[in-house]
């Protein structure tokens, strides 16, 4: 019996005493109180029971999502962020003794970074160069936890909530703005179109048949559409030729001889 309970503790005691650590995870051992050198790990690692205390410090990249923060801009437009941090840690002992729970502490000095950074900006260089924010905060959070023994690897500024009354000045500046360009592109299109009319009159007035040309041209494209009624207008130019035919024709009629100059 002795000897059963014996091994019974013996089984216990190695159990305790093995630890396998992944590659991906380090172990910080505490002996009486005082850190042992360098973390443990990966593979097997051996412990005394009841004298070493452990701490596993995973060493993948983690997510810390940052709640959503009210900031006002340097232009006084009040929004609502929300971002995220990507970080891992790069030294396990620091992480450990440097900080008590570096992931809350992260999370706080996150929360007032974008806060601080945010509220330095105007509200449309916040919209048009996030990329520029996201590297300003993960540079200033990096600095920060670097003595922690944390490395920010990204911060993304995920989105941008504005009240609804600024959400439709918004939509009606968009609107306004399309409006503008649409009256700059039509009156660019007058312009361009009003110098070929030009063009084109230069070279009517050379050559005045073209004109009449173009009247017979849109006559025969009147007709095609099979219209009931066609209203088309005439210029007297071109009727001056067949009326001047049309008297002479008049004077050589029947009973209406030339009359001669003696």
């Amino acid at each position: 019996m002795p000897v059963l309970i014996f091994l019974v503790v013996v089984i216990l005691f190695l159990f305790a005493a093995i630890k396998v650590v992944p590659e991906y995870e380090r172990l910080v051992v505490f002996r009486l109180g005082r850190v042992l050198g360098r973390p443990k790990g990966p593979g097997v690692v051996l412990i005394i029971p009841l004298v070493d205390r452990v701490v596993w410090v995973s060493l993948r990249v983690d997510t810390l999502d940052v709640p959503p923060q009210d900031i006002i801009t340097r232009d006084n437009v009040t929004a609502t962020v929300t971002a995220v941090v990507y970080f891992r840690v790069i030294d396990p002992l620091k992480s450990v003794l440097e900080v008590q729970n570096f992931r809350f502490a992260s999370s706080q000095f996150a929360q007032t970074t974008l806060r601080s950074v945010l509220g330095e900006v105007e509200f449309d260089d916040l919209l048009s160069s996030r990329e520029k924010m996201n590297v300003r905060l993960q540079a200033i959070l990096d600095e920060r936890t670097e003595p922690w023994g944390v490395k920010v690897t990204d911060v993304a500024i995920k989105a941008v909530d504005l009240p609804e009354g600024l959400q439709r000045a918004i939509a009606r500046q968009a609107e306004a703005e399309r409006e503008k360009r649409a009256k700059i592109i039509h009156a660019e299109g007058e312009y361009a179109a009003s110098q070929r009319l030009a063009d084109a009159a230069k070279i009517i007035g050379t050559h005045p048949v073209t004109l009449q040309l173009r009247y017979l041209q849109t006559l025969s494209e009147i007709a095609a559409e099979k219209n009931s009624t066609i209203i088309f207008p005439v210029p007297i130019d071109l009727l001056e030729g067949l009326m001047r035919g049309l008297g002479s024709g008049a004077r050589l009629q029947p009973g209406n001889p030339p009359q001669s100059g003696g």
